[in-house]
């Protein structure tokens, strides 16, 4: 296990920059995520932590020493990518064997290191069939297994599942949790799919623009995002803003019955918008104190079962997540309501309060 330390890194490729002063400690025996969309940093921060490109500026430490200048054979570092060179000739057994050979490692050793990589992917079955005949699922866990079993101080694993059809890409998530519940070890993980994160992730590092905008755990990261942006891209779908502005002493905003406390944090001047996760407003049979009276454009089913409903409030929209069945249709009136304590107020951007 080790503790990995990224000290005011940039990455500049000419006149663009990928990364730019990323500070950030990834904890020792866990499981991080870098998350976000294409083309925000994350796989060149991930390169940088392996050795594959060197920063700009800055420092990395893997457990208290300083890479930024080592190879990636001194690093001591495993990694797995979306498409990992296999020996086609070899079995599962030997091909998670293999680099075992290269360490000085008795034999009782390395097979050990082997019998427990197969039973947590939950390969017996298949340790002695050839990877041409595996699928592409297969192959990456014995990829994964591969890299564990050197039992490295950490692992990188670049969007693993990518190229993995679903079936299998559940399967082989299970099999990354049984692997990090059972040895510990560092693990960074980039990916793009919100899911994958939530699921494997101790603490999620969202990234954009080559910034991380914020490192939390997931469940804290979605219930409190602290920007705009990461209110957006969690979820399914991701939370409502709407426009706000100062009235009196509160703060109003089309979704509100009544003003807002004004968070004492408010800034004097800025874009001022309420963020409202879609499964916290609540769908009334009548209007009644505490709610608003909006005008159903479009119903539709989401995952698991659940009706989303796009609803218009004056010059404004919400979606709304409803846990049940949903008989109305568009153009009907619909009655809103939510709790203050599930509304999150922004100042360009940034959460305030």
């Amino acid at each position: 296990m080790a503790e990995i330390v990224i000290e005011k890194v940039t990455k500049r490729f000419e006149k663009f920059t990928a990364v730019d002063a990323v500070d950030i400690k990834f904890r020792s025996g866990e499981v991080s995520c870098l998350l976000g969309s294409s083309g925000c940093g994350k796989t060149t921060l991930m390169r940088m932590i392996a050795g594959l490109e060197t920063p700009t500026s800055g420092r990395i430490l893997i457990d208290g020493r300083d890479v930024t200048a080592l190879a990636t054979k001194h690093r001591n570092i495993g990694m797995v990518f979306q498409y990992p060179v296999m020996y086609q000739t070899l079995t599962v057994r030997e091909n998670i064997l293999e680099p075992l050979r290269r360490q000085k490692l008795d034999k009782a050793e390395r097979e050990r290191r082997v019998d427990q990589m197969l039973e947590l992917l939950d390969m017996r079955d298949l340790a002695n069939s050839y990877i041409d005949g595996l699928d592409a699922g297969q192959s990456q866990k014995v990829a994964v297994g591969r890299e564990v079993a050197r039992q490295t101080a950490v692992i990188l694993l670049d969007e693993p599942t990518t190229n993995v059809e679903l079936n299998a890409k559940i399967q082989l998530i299970r099999a990354f949790k049984e692997i990090t519940r059972e040895l510990k070890q560092t693990i960074i993980y980039v990916t793009h799919d919100q899911t994958e994160a939530m699921t494997l992730a101790d603490h999620i590092a969202l990234m954009q623009d080559g910034n991380i905008v914020q490192y939390d755990e997931p469940h804290e990261l979605y219930s409190h995002p602290t920007t705009t942006f990461g209110g957006w891209f969690l979820g399914n779908p991701g939370m409502n803003f709407l426009p706000a502005e100062r009235s009196g002493d509160g703060l109003a905003a089309p979704l509100l019955a009544q003003p807002l406390p004004v968070p004492a944090d408010l800034p004097a001047e800025g874009e001022l918008r309420i963020g409202v996760r879609p499964e916290q407003i609540r769908l009334a049979s009548a209007a009644e104190a505490g709610t608003v009276t909006g005008k159903l454009l479009e119903r539709s089913i989401n995952i698991a079962g659940r009706y989303l409903l796009k609803v218009q409030l004056g010059t404004s929209g919400v979606t709304v997540k409803m846990p049940g069945r949903y008989d109305g249709a568009p153009g009907d009136d619909v009655h809103l309501a939510v709790k203050p304590a599930d509304v999150a107020v922004f100042a360009d951007g940034k959460r305030v309060g």
